[in-house]
């Protein structure tokens, strides 16, 4: 027994190296063919691997950001840093990663795998998701403040910001909820990934993409001299998500460190129309809940009428899927020899496939689509309903305040406020507190008095 045990390596050792004289015999004997036309072989190219700890150096570096932009907002209250912090996040999140990874598509394969079973988030895509939605719950928008290459592309041009009536913005405010719920759809079907094919930036970010992409996202920097971040307010699906999670938020920015003492120097302080002014009495409280109930009563019609027509609703996005695409050209092919074959239909005709089978898959894509259509109606009537609730909701305001959902925590309204924060130094012993006359931009404004009283 003890002889067989020490045998045993020796064992080990010759099947190894007779395994390695058998391979060196099958490379002799299949040597490289030795071509007379002059053909040299290529140098196989290998890749240089990606370093492992890349995706976990991007999630950190996250990870810092909406930490130092937290502290920038609530604690220091500093729009200077916030700019700085903007600019490197826009080198290194934009130009220097070129639009990846990003918070804003992560969504879509998070959805993607929580909507199919047989597929799985990389660890880095799922914390890019989760980071900014956790920060927002807990301190509200901060990753829009500074963070986000998107939004800090469209900061810096933002030189001459107009307002926008109450009626449009109330308008254009439902299309990132459409944009969400289409892209949704799509991915639901399997058929694209929206949000990151429609990028109007990443073009900017590579230096590269298609003639429209680039004129789309130079168009969007255009605008946004006039309209402040025109994407970020009117179009990011991620921002639904986002101010979702602000609405619960722990801490929230506030325009003035301590008290606001009415003095209305910040209603045009914020371009983006995110701060809320105090309630006016004009309204009965008992007129509001008669209107805020009604709207309530309308969304569960609104939901039912959206489900009924979510089928036809979905029916003129199934032309962007692949599949769909195919059928129809083959079809049209078939129909008429003059219609030129493309290189899909070509590689179909190649592969083999029966015009049964694809013609099986499409049908069970259209009812996925006639499914995933009714969901989306029922979207869209609850978000249609909950806006109409919200905008007969009025709250009692007394000071000016952001509005919790919509602030991206930028800081400008920092500036406009006459109020500093209070020493932290006590006063000295029977010294009595003295009001603060902190000059504004208009002038000095007494703690308690306003602009009515001090003319």
């Amino acid at each position: 027994m003890s002889l067989m045990c020490r045998a045993y390596p020796f064992r080990v050792i010759i099947i190894s190296l007779a395994l390695l004289g058998t391979f060196a015999t099958a490379a002799e004997r299949f040597p490289a063919p030795d071509f007379e036309s002059g053909y040299e072989l290529p140098a196989t190219p290998t890749p240089i691997p990606r370093a492992a700890f890349a995706g976990t150096l991007d999630v950190g570096l996250l990870l810092v950001a909406l930490a130092l932009a937290t502290c920038f907002a609530l604690k220091m209250r500093s729009r200077k840093a916030l700019t700085a912090l903007m600019l490197f996040c826009l080198a290194y999140f934009g130009f220097w990663k070129k639009g990846c990874i990003c918070p804003v598509g992560s969504w879509q394969n998070v959805f993607q795998a929580a909507t199919d079973n047989s597929l799985a988030v990389a660890p880095s895509v799922l914390l890019a998701f989760a980071l900014p939605i956790a920060f927002a719950l807990l301190f509200g928008r901060v990753f829009c403040s500074s963070v986000c290459p998107l939004g800090a592309i469209q900061d810096v041009v933002v030189l001459r910001p107009k307002r926008i009536p109450a009626w449009l913005q109330h308008a254009l405010g439902l299309m990132p909820y459409v944009y969400l719920g289409v892209a949704a759809l799509l991915i639901y079907t399997d058929s694209a990934f929206l949000v990151c094919r429609y990028d109007p930036f990443v073009g900017i970010f590579r230096m590269s993409g298609s003639f429209w992409m680039l004129l789309t996202g130079a168009s969007l920097l255009l605008l946004g001299i006039f309209i402040a971040r025109p994407y970020c307010r009117f179009l990011c699906p991620y921002g639904v998500l986002l101010s979702w999670a602000a609405a619960l938020s722990w801490r929230k920015i506030t325009v003035t460190p301590t008290d606001c003492i009415q003095c209305r120097l910040c209603e045009t302080a914020c371009p983006f129309d995110c701060i809320d002014f105090p309630s006016t009495p004009q309204e009965s409280r008992r007129t509001s809940i008669k209107r805020l109930a009604g709207f309530l009563l309308l969304i569960p019609l609104l939901i039912g009428l959206g489900i009924g027509m979510g089928p036809h609703l979905a029916q003129p996005l199934t032309r962007l899927d692949r599949r769909i695409q195919l059928i129809t050209q083959l079809d049209r092919e078939a129909q008429s020899p003059a219609v030129e074959m493309t290189e899909q239909s070509e590689a179909f005709r190649a592969s083999g496939v029966a015009m049964a089978t694809l013609r099986d898959d499409v049908k069970r894509l259209r009812k996925r689509f006639r499914k995933g259509g009714r969901f989306l109606g029922g979207f869209f009537g609850l978000v249609l309903g909950w806006k109409l609730a919200l905008l007969a909701k009025t709250r009692k305001r007394t000071d000016y305040e952001p509005n919790r959902t919509s602030c991206l925590a930028c800081g400008r309204c920092f500036a406009f406020c006459p109020q500093k924060p209070p020493r932290t130094r006590a006063a000295p012993h029977g010294a009595s507190p003295r009001p603060s006359t902190e000059a504004g931009p208009h002038g000095a404004c007494p703690r308690g008095t306003r602009d009515s009283d001090a003319k």
